[in-house]
């Protein structure tokens, strides 16, 4: 790999991670592609995506709770846990740590499910099923963005293996869901962004380390272009969300939402 590349490389895989840890979404989805069509193997372009996410995620989830987007503390709430009747239970403080363990116990759920259907349907259907998904939440944003309902921890469940599912049938659609359903069960957007880039976390470690465990053989240079990359952008992404209004940020969220879902669709009926 030249050095012009390298930076390449890098700088635009500071611009997914710009846009993925400030809107929630897109990292994936832009990075892959391009680098697939600059000439790298797709073995090899997974798993540095994977960990470039993986390394942005944990940089921009600091910079979230550092500013306040979020507040982390999984420090176990004793008293909530037997106030509730759940002596034996972890239940963390915070509610946005309680958000994040929610949608990573829903993950897994809803991955297994979703992989055990996406066997016996056709690859087409589900893609088409994905971006209808997707552009469905981000018009549904758009529409009620003015109105805020009432949190609540069953849409948050739904939410969770919803997208989880949608992420083991297709291997896609899983930030625009999770951060467009927590906006509609009612999480503030900045909350919502904050906690879809933590959350991605556990799914990127494993998928990265299934890659290393089976493959191998990783192409370092490229992964060190990706992360430093993906690294930069975690402190920039964070400050442009605190500095966004709800209001504008629901928007700006809303509209990126409905761009994907469009795309994934373009995808599955223009290209199959």
């Amino acid at each position: 790999m030249t050095i012009g590349l390298f930076i390449g490389v890098a700088i635009a895989a500071l611009l997914a991670e710009y846009m993925d840890a400030s809107i929630g979404m897109g990292y994936g989805t832009t990075l892959t592609p391009l680098l697939l069509i600059v000439g790298f193997a797709p073995l090899d372009v997974v798993p540095a995506v994977l960990l470039g996410q993986l390394a942005g995620g944990v940089v921009g989830g600091y910079f979230h709770h550092r500013l306040g987007n979020i507040h982390l503390d999984f420090r176990h709430d004793g008293k909530l846990a037997q106030k509730n009747g759940y002596r034996f239970s972890y239940i963390p403080r915070s509610l946005d740590a309680k958000v994040i363990l929610t949608l990573a116990v829903c993950g897994v759920v809803g991955a297994i499910i979703g992989v055990l259907v996406a066997i016996n349907i056709p690859a087409i259907a589900l893609r088409v099923y994905i971006g209808v998904m997707v552009t469905a939440i981000g018009l549904a944003i758009l529409v009620w963005r003015n109105h805020q309902s009432p949190f609540s921890f069953q849409r948050l469940v739904g939410v969770g293996l919803l997208s989880a599912f949608n992420k083991g049938v297709s291997g896609g659609g899983y930030g625009p869901l999770v951060t467009g359903g927590q906006v509609l069960s009612g999480r503030e957007t900045r909350n919502s962004v904050g906690s879809t880039t933590v959350a991605e976390i556990a799914v990127t470690a494993i998928g990265f380390t299934s890659y290393t465990v089976f493959k191998g053989g990783l192409s370092w240079l490229l992964v060190a272009a990706v992360s430093i990359g993906s690294i930069t952008a975690g402190p920039l992404a964070a400050h442009t969300v605190k500095r966004l209004g709800s209001r504008k940020l629901k928007l700006v969220v809303g509209l990126a939402i409905i761009v994907l879902g469009l795309w994934s669709l373009a995808e599955a009926l223009l290209f199959a």
